[in-house]
């Protein structure tokens, strides 16, 4: 089923299943509606909470926290990318604020057309990849991780590679190749080292499927259309008072990415995903 999955995915044009379910699931929603008012919302990338219930709150490693886990462990030295590109993320407490205002707006009005959210920072705060990995480098060198021999991992600066190409001769010639030289040895020498060349090999290989899940996101140069949002946000601020506001507030321009990453995601990502 994964693999009709995937190639099913691939032939109607989406990179893997997990967002040809989703497209599904709208067009679902389309042929079933009748005259019910249907929403959607259409997160892009979801880290931690902003502010509520608290901040920094996630529920185990994702997106892009697993390349954040592998680097602060010190199994992730490079990775494909466009540095330039736009890393659309949004927390995930503006998320719900977002949905809230918008069944708010929408109740009660039946409708023949599907009004679509897209909630993202692209448009109205947009952060780049190469603010990521610095955001990255500052805090695991302030705070490493603590290994299960109580030592702290010393993490360098990622080295980003601009193509999938490059990335994957960079990985042949710099790990796979020393590995294969090593299984070498151990056969000619009769080593007992089978159980260190398993583990090395296991961890480039994982590495190398974790670039191809990312490959169309981190490639990836569009921004999305979030007009509907602003117009919701628009409308919110004229119901609510400012501390209603303030409670319900889904505008990312109010994020400092720096202070959101160093003090908040990563201690966030840290303390209620990492050990997961």
């Amino acid at each position: 089923m994964k693999e009709l999955g995937i190639k099913r995915a691939t032939l109607y044009g989406w990179p893997n299943t997990y967002v040809f379910t989703k497209a599904m699931g709208e067009m679902l929603l389309e042929t079933s509606k009748r005259n019910m008012p249907i929403i959607i919302i259409r997160p892009t990338i979801i880290t931690s909470t902003y502010r509520e219930p608290f901040s920094g709150w996630i529920e185990g490693v994702r997106t892009i926290d697993s390349v954040a886990v592998a680097y602060g462990k010190g199994t992730l030295t490079c990775f494909p990318g466009d540095m330039h590109g736009i890393s659309d993320v949004i927390p995930g407490d503006l998320v719900v604020n977002a949905m809230l205002a918008a069944m708010v707006a929408h109740a009660n009005q039946p409708s023949d057309n599907i009004t679509i959210y897209h909630v993202g920072s692209s448009v109205s705060n947009p952060m780049r990849y190469h603010n990521l990995c610095n955001y990255m480098f500052r805090y695991f060198t302030a705070k490493p991780w603590i290994n299960r021999n109580g030592k702290p991992v010393k993490v360098g600066k990622l080295i980003i590679l601009n193509n999938m190409a490059t990335f994957r001769i960079y990985m042949i010639i710099r790990y796979l190749l020393p590995l294969l030289v090593l299984n070498l040895v151990n056969k000619v020498f009769y080593k007992n080292s089978q159980e260190v060349y398993t583990d090395y090999f296991r961890k480039i290989h994982a590495v190398i499927r974790m670039a191809d899940l990312y490959k169309p996101y981190v490639f990836f140069n569009g921004i999305f259309d979030n007009m509907n949002t602003v117009k919701l946000l628009a409308a919110a601020r004229q119901c609510m008072d400012s501390e209603e506001m303030n409670l319900f507030n889904f505008d990312p321009k109010v994020i400092d990415w720096d202070d959101y990453f160093i003090n908040i995601h990563f201690p966030g990502v840290v303390k209620y995903a990492f050990k997961s």
